[in-house]
């Protein structure tokens, strides 16, 4: 609350307003020795009075009001902080303290966790581009030294060193590409182009399409749905074939070296359709199958590089039904072979 009383203060005011108006009337009088000037020191009460009501009221209406809400307000933070300050002994303030720090701790120590993780991932993945890139550079150089050292007067030589120089190329330019489209995904520039089809019907598409080179190696596509089945989906068609091309090649290097099987089937789930690739190869060791979806990670470096291919195949197809708001899994199978499952969503009727 405020000391001064603002009865006294209005009082006050008024008081020197009225000295000072009557001082000038007696100047004026003394001037001018005017009647009409002498006439207004009757005036004077009226004055004080009236200055004295209009400053109260302006104190009391825009002054003290809103001083006493502030004083309020305060003396209520106040009381509250005592109180808590009564009820907390030295010993809680201690504990408080201590669990703070405790928790602070934590946070530093997951944070730090978290970059090491990330540094160890950088780390592995800068590796890893450096030695996909070193293989078919290494080899280009070879090819081209022996070309140029009498390799290329050779018309058996040169054509069969020309070639591999010619796979080796279109390898980096697979890595390249394959690395400049995640990079696309993960900085969000590609964007979907959805649209309505016929999952079943691009499904048939792509097994044709791939039907070439599952005859080379040996192995059999089959899809179990009816042809005439029709699933309407919403997605990007673009993406999804690149979806499954990219998994149904894969089941073809990995399935069984003799008589190789790949299946691709569809379930209705709801809103959604569950498409299923299924090979009967050696399958993946459980301790590996989180890291399938990373980059340029091989469960079998040889064997892989053997099979051709940029390494970054299924981290695509990662980003791709993520991109979709989609999920997708491996699991291994009971017998032999592995299955790799995604969703897509269902177009509305």
């Amino acid at each position: 609350m405020p000391t001064s009383n603002p009865k006294n203060i209005a009082l006050i005011d008024a008081l020197l307003i009225t000295l000072i108006s009557a001082s000038v009337f007696v100047v004026i009088e003394l001037i001018f020795h005017s009647f009409v000037f002498q006439s207004l020191f009757i005036f004077i009460p009226v004055i004080y009075l009236t200055t004295y009501g209009i400053i109260k009221y302006s104190i009391d209406k825009f002054i003290f009001e809103k001083i006493k809400i502030i004083y309020k307000t305060i003396g209520n933070l106040k009381t509250k902080h005592d109180t808590g300050l009564k009820k907390k002994t030295n010993d809680d303030v201690l504990d408080i303290v201590n669990q703070a720090v405790l928790e602070w701790s934590k946070e530093q120590k997951m944070e730090i966790a978290e970059l090491k993780r990330t540094a160890a991932y950088r780390r592995e993945f800068i590796g890893n581009v450096s030695h996909e890139l070193k293989t078919p550079i290494f080899n280009i150089q070879g090819y081209v030294l022996t070309l140029l050292d009498g390799g290329l007067q050779d018309d058996e030589v040169n054509i069969k060193f020309l070639k591999r120089t010619k796979k080796s190329v279109n390898r980096l330019i697979s890595i390249v590409e394959d690395l400049e489209e995640i990079s696309k995904f993960e900085s969000g520039e590609l964007k979907l182009a959805r649209e309505t089809f016929d999952l079943n019907e691009l499904i048939r598409d792509v097994i044709e399409y791939m039907e070439m080179k599952a005859v080379e190696n040996n192995v059999s596509i089959r899809l179990d749905t009816s042809a005439s089945q029709t699933y309407s989906v919403l997605a990007d068609k673009k993406r999804v074939r690149q979806v499954l091309i990219n998994l149904i090649d894969n089941a073809i290097k990995y399935g069984d070296k003799e008589k190789g099987e790949v299946s691709v089937s569809i379930f209705d789930f709801h809103n959604y359709y569950l498409i299923e690739v299924t090979d009967n190869g050696i399958g993946i060791p459980e301790e590996f199958l989180f890291r399938v979806f990373e980059r340029f990670y091989r469960t079998d470096q040889a064997r892989s590089r053997q099979k051709g291919g940029s390494g970054l195949g299924l981290a695509i197809v990662k980003h791709i039904i993520e991109a979709h708001n989609q999920k997708i899994s491996v699991r291994n199978n009971p017998d032999s072979g592995s299955t790799f499952s995604f969703t897509v969503q269902k177009a509305r009727p």
